[in-house]
């Protein structure tokens, strides 16, 4: 086995190399159609996934919209960069301009809508009087509040002119096949980037008592909006009847080829779920207690255990440092431990971006707090303010990847040696 940094850090980047669109989006493509092709598309993977369809189709026409940094360089299709968590106005404006380029299609034409997490924010067509400050402004608020992404999403469709199903139907009656890179637990269709194909049977109460329970307060045109029931589509209305929603990679895709990589390499994986939701620093807690378990259980020589785990953590923000789920997972996970010999951990978001950091997470072992002490920093501290990044940056321990162009959502694996009380290296 390499040493527990390195493998770590191999099973992350194979769980991002399998879920890359170049690899994963070929599969899913429909022939070329004897009328139109455009392609259109939001999320942080979109300018990929064109690219991808691209290098099957050659150059077509379309846009897709990507976050800032995550362009690519396409033929045909044009690439909209935006904001992202918070909507702006770029967002705006492109989300029109893809909406225009969908009017006057034919039955013989086909779009295709390349679709992966971040499209919520980047796909940006407030309904009826709200303004995007107000969108904005809410967004914020929800992403502060610790509410999980399904509550969030609940929210978002009931008051967008082109989530819930609205993007399919404003392509109707052309054919749609839509392609999606799953972030959200379940990989529910509905659910990623807010399910701009398809319908919602959710309804505007469900949205007000999800902003109670978060103690979000709405604006005032937000709380009338979804007062008067929202934007809905529904799931039967006849403009969703000629789209095909198909998930082309998924969080269960990666963990399976991380826990291949990991048993090549000497080790037993169990996955313990690709859908875990839940306060990052709670289920990080759970895990450490779940660890020490397993390695109780391990006799000297035994393989080492590596627990592979996905999903998408929340973060309530209490404090006013730099965090993410992965890097506070990471920290609370290191505190939980409080430098167990034989245990090490990796915790990364799959589209190299934790919260709003540019870092992609962190990693872990028996020696994090000891060197946090070093370079003068109290990690107990740092998780009360949500500085988990400002902790990990301070002693080394960031992961750092750059745009990956794909986003499965959060990747988390913990590795576990057994304990020799003659070992003194901490591994």
């Amino acid at each position: 086995m390499t040493d527990p940094q390195s493998l770590l850090r191999g099973l992350f980047d194979r769980a991002v190399q399998v879920a890359d669109p170049m690899q994963s989006l070929h599969r899913a493509l429909p022939p070329r159609p004897e009328g139109r092709l455009v392609i259109v598309g939001a999320g942080k993977a979109s300018a990929r996934m064109a690219e991808a369809a691209e290098a099957v189709y050659g150059p077509c026409e379309g846009l897709v919209i990507t976050r800032y940094g995550h362009g690519r360089p396409c033929i045909g299709v044009e690439i909209a960069e935006a904001a992202h968590p918070v909507p702006d106005a770029a967002g705006q404006r492109a989300t029109a301009r893809m909406l225009g380029l969908l009017e006057g299609l034919g039955e013989s034409d086909m779009v295709l809508a390349l679709i992966s997490g971040g499209g919520s924010a980047l796909l940006t067509a407030p309904a009826g009087d709200i303004s995007l400050e107000e969108k904005r402004a809410l967004t914020d608020a929800l992403l502060a509040s610790g509410a999980p992404i399904a509550e969030i999403n609940a929210i978002r469709k009931r008051i967008s002119a082109v989530k819930g199903g609205k993007l399919a139907a404003a392509a109707y009656p052309a054919r749609m096949r839509a392609l999606l890179i799953s972030d959200v637990p379940g990989d529910d269709p509905g659910e990623i980037a807010s399910g701009p194909t398809v319908g919602d049977d959710g309804n505007a109460a469900q949205a007000l008592e999800a902003l109670r329970r978060w103690n979000v307060r709405p604006p005032a045109s937000v709380d009338a909006f979804l007062r008067a029931g929202g934007d809905p589509l529904a799931p039967d209305d006849v403009r969703l009847g000629r789209v095909e929603n198909v998930i082309c990679a998924a969080p269960s895709q990666s963990l399976a080829a991380a826990a291949d990589l990991a048993e090549a390499e000497g080790c037993e994986a169990r996955i313990l779920g690709d859908a875990l939701e839940g306060e990052a620093r709670d289920v990080a807690r759970e895990h450490a207690g779940l660890a020490c378990r397993v390695q109780a259980t391990l006799r000297p020589h035994a393989a080492p255990v590596v627990l592979l785990s996905g999903g998408e953590l929340t973060v309530t923000r209490r404090g006013d440092g730099v965090g993410g789920p992965n890097a506070e997972y990471a920290l609370a996970l290191a505190l939980a431990l409080d430098g167990t010999p034989g245990i090490h951990a990796i915790a990364c978001d799959t589209d190299g971006v934790d919260g709003a950091a540019e870092v992609a997470g962190a990693v872990i072992g028996p020696d994090t707090l000891s060197r946090g002490v070093r370079a003068a920093r109290d990690a107990a501290g740092a998780l009360a303010r949500n500085d988990a990044h400002g902790f990990f940056a301070a002693i080394g321990d960031q992961v750092v990847t750059g745009p990956t162009l794909t986003n499965v959502n959060d990747f988390r694996a913990i590795l576990i040696t057994a304990f020799s009380p003659l070992r003194d290296d901490g591994a």
